[in-house]
C-alpha cells in the first residue's frame, strides 16, 4: 500500500495494523519503505516543492546553463562546427 501526504503519526498506526508493506510519500518514517521523485530529488523540478521533500542536488540550474550555452553556440555558428562533424571522405566521425 502506498501512503502519499498522510500525517506520519497515523501513517506509522496504518503500518503497524497491516501485514502487507507500506511505502510512504511523504509519510513519515514509520512505515516499511520510502519514495522520493528522482526529478523532485535531482532537483529538475523546482516548482514542486512540498515539505516532504528534499532535494539532493540542483540539476535545474546546470541544465538550464548547458540549454543556455548550447543556444548561445548555435546562435554563434560554433555548433556545429568541422570538430563536431563527419568527414564523408574517411566516413569516420573522428
Amino acid at each position: 500500500m502506498v501512503l502519499e501526504k498522510v500525517p506520519a503519526k497515523l501513517a506509522t498506526q496504518v503500518a503497524e495494523k497491516l501485514t502487507i508493506p507500506v511505502i510512504g510519500i511523504g509519510a513519515g518514517g514509520g512505515v516499511d519503505g520510502q519514495v522520493l521523485v528522482m526529478h523532485d530529488m535531482l532537483g529538475i523540478t523546482q516548482e514542486f516543492s512540498p515539505r516532504f521533500l528534499r532535494r539532493y542536488h540542483n540539476l535545474y540550474q546546470e541544465m538550464l546553463g548547458a540549454f543556455e550555452n548550447y543556444i548561445s553556440d548555435v546562435k554563434a555558428g560554433d555548433f556545429p562546427n568541422e570538430k563536431n562533424s563527419i568527414n564523408l571522405l574517411t566516413h569516420s566521425d573522428e
